[in-house]
């Protein structure tokens, strides 16, 4: 198909006619079957709800077709209306637009269902097991038309995948704006989840999966360096965080997970990963991000002792069950250094998780046929599980939960995972990282993508993006400079690290002053031609000011507000009135639905004046509402952090927290 074949294909949206029914191709790696959930009025609700996209002529030879999707996968994808062209973050002009900032947006999102970075590409999934961008392919299609018609002039609203329809806006107001799981929250559970989804009325959009933000593993490897080296660090008591030689053991090789050995590697470290699911094992494997492949536990162990001896940077992957893995290494007496789990437990019982006993293909099909069984299974996998790690950190392993719910489900599952006060005996990474290093201080993973599409204008963006960050380093407090060094050494390092996976993007951990400043040179170099189409600009909405979740982004938040969302939703909004290209909030992220709010934004900078005012006034405020509201929580970076601000920012005006005598408090107690 050319280019103007693609482009006609785009514009016509849902086709009049019925194209012919799509084959299912077995070298893709396809969502597992859902849990058959809904009753025999809801299966019939589904069905209509699915056929309201189609005009009434077709409704006979597709009600019957979704049927059979609905009884076979528990899902009505439409697989016939998967769209014959590849689906991938072509340059924006190739996409057809009247509006630039749209293109852009159809960019992004086809590179979420790019069949080289999505999990589940067929099933419109990008990562974690059920993280969605749409659906089913009738809202793909006709989100594509809408983009591809609208001015600056209008927004698209999208429910939970589902393009309500163009409105009547203004230049200053976002192109897109995505909500994603939103419910009442009485109704948010788990079965809540498969319900609405099944019925086609709600989907799981995780975080930059349903907010078309993300950038293949690259969009974590970067957290996952900085993680892995400061838990080193950590652990070592010592700054540098050298792990030559060090072990690190963990799980999963997904669209997240995946990001695991290449940044151990990265860190100097020897990693050993479990992936039970062999195509993207493969996957991972042919695009460099693991080095090599064993199936026989006896073969790695010796491989990993082999590289502790010679202080060798490599990743090695087990072909099998983390347990397995975790349990030889306890009976094999081997020394590992670091320990994680990634494996989508947020998702623990329709294929987030696979427990030990059973082979892939086994629990796929009990998951469908025997959910009460196989949730057995999952508990029993996570006793043992547990138990390992366990041992490993008795033994001088320095575990953390990675944020995919791990110890939280664990703890459901009645593991071994609390301490004596009532607590995880195990700390989140953002507790004891993320959250008092990076966050407190307004670090979190900002990115961008070259929407030329060009490798070229991605090494003029790491050019601007490393002056910026050494300009700012020689004032910079002390408090900060280490966070600016290990950023400058992975920007300058980043692309003789191979890390782009479909659009041409990149990621760095950087506060609200490097964004501004970083943002402000790219649009400076788009005006005057240096790079040669807009660069869109955003963030992981695990992020300083994106995310409440008490059990991963907020859980460094100790004044009892860390149930509560006010941040996130508050961010959102003012993203929007600020300049935001497109702004999304969701139900769940990582953690799972009903157990976080996230939101995040793209701003598309495309050269001229109005992006400049957009790009200042937007990230100042994205960034500095979480420090705000982690100062008031008396933790101490984040007000040395804001205090900073005010003085930098006259019209910026917070309120401080004073701290309570402890003493004086415990004594109205005694």
């Amino acid at each position: 198909m050319n280019g103007e074949e693609f482009k006609k294909a785009v514009l016509q949206g849902i086709p009049g006619e019925l194209p012919p029914p799509a084959k299912y191709d077995p070298d893709i790696n396809h969502a597992p079957r859902r849990k058959d959930i809904l009753t025999t009025r809801e299966k019939k609700l589904a069905i209509k709800n699915a056929l309201r996209y189609f005009p009434e002529k077709h409704h006979e030879v597709l009600a019957e077709e979704f049927a059979k999707e609905l009884k076979d996968y528990g899902r009505i994808y439409m697989y016939r209306f998967r769209p014959s062209y590849v689906i991938n973050a072509r340059s924006v002009n190739d996409f057809p637009h009247r509006s630039v900032q749209a293109a852009a947006i159809m960019l992004m999102l086809s590179n979420n269902l790019d069949e080289s970075v999505a999990q589940h590409p067929h099933e419109l999934i990008t990562y974690g097991g059920n993280g969605a961008v749409f659906q089913n392919w009738a809202q793909y299609l006709l989100t594509m038309k809408y983009l591809a018609e609208m001015t600056d002039e209008q927004t698209l609203v999208l429910y939970s995948g589902h393009p309500v329809g163009l409105f009547p806006s203004h230049r200053d107001a976002p192109r897109v704006v995505v909500t994603n799981g939103m419910t009442i929250p009485n109704y948010s559970s788990r079965d809540d989840y498969e319900r609405f989804n099944a019925l086609g009325v709600s989907q799981y959009g995780q975080m930059t999966a349903g907010s078309f933000m993300y950038i293949g593993p690259q969009g974590i490897v970067h957290g996952t360096t900085i993680t892995v080296l400061n838990a080193g660090r950590l652990l070592a008591g010592k700054s540098d965080g050298n792990l030559a030689g060090k072990i690190f053991v963990t799980s999963g090789l997904g669209g997240m997970s995946g990001a695991q050995p290449k940044a151990t590697v990265i860190a100097g470290g020897i990693c050993l990963i479990a992936e039970v699911n062999p195509k993207p094992l493969r996957l991972r494997q042919s695009q460099g991000w693991v080095d090599e492949v064993y199936d026989d536990l006896n073969q790695l162990i010796a491989r990993a002792l082999t590289a502790k001896k010679d202080n060798e940077a490599v990743s090695i992957a087990y072909q099998g069950n983390v347990v397995d893995l975790l349990e030889k290494l306890v009976k094999e007496n081997v020394p590992v250094e670091l320990g994680s789990d990634q494996t989508s437990l947020h998702n623990p019982y329709s294929g987030g998780y696979y427990p030990v006993g059973l082979g892939f293909t086994e629990a796929n099909e009990m998951m469908a046929k025997n959910p009460s069984r196989f949730r057995e299974m999952v508990h029993k996998s996570l006793h043992r599980h547990v138990e390992a790690v366990n041992k490993l950190s008795e033994r001088g392993m320095y575990f953390w939960d990675y944020g995919n719910a791990f110890l939280l489900e664990a703890g459901r599952a009645g593991a071994d995972v609390f301490s004596p006060g009532g607590g995880f005996r195990y700390p989140s990474y953002v507790q004891d990282i993320m959250g008092p290093m990076f966050f407190d201080y307004g670090f979190g993973p900002f990115r961008w993508v070259c929407t030329s599409s060009k490798q070229s204008d991605l090494d003029i963006t790491d050019r601007i993006a490393t002056q910026v960050l050494e300009e700012i380093r020689l004032s910079a407090p002390a408090e900060i400079r280490s966070q600016l060094d290990d950023n400058i050494l992975w920007i300058k390092e980043a692309g003789s690290n191979n890390l782009v996976v479909g659009s041409q993007a990149r990621i760095l951990y950087a506060d609200s002053e490097g964004r501004i400043r970083i943002a402000s040179g790219f649009n400076k170099a788009v005006a005057n031609g240096e790079i040669s189409a807009p660069v869109v600009i955003g963030r992981d909405h695990h992020d300083v000011s994106g995310t409440d979740s008490p059990y991963r982004e907020t859980s460094n938040i100790y004044d009892g507000s860390r149930y509560t969302a006010d941040m996130s939703v508050h961010n959102v909004i003012g993203d929007s009135f600020r300049g935001a290209t497109w702004v999304s909030i969701h139900n769940g992220g990582g953690v799972g639905w009903g157990e976080a709010i996230n939101g995040g934004f793209g701003l598309v900078l495309d050269g001229t004046d109005e992006a400049e005012r957009r790009l200042e006034m937007m990230l100042h405020w994205d960034v500095n509402n979480g420090i705000a509201r982690r100062s008031w929580a008396n933790n101490s970076g984040a007000v040395s952090a804001i205090t900073r601000e005010m003085e930098r920012t006259p019209l910026l005006r917070v309120t401080l927290p004073n701290t309570a005598d402890d003493e004086l408090i415990d004594g109205l107690f005694d």
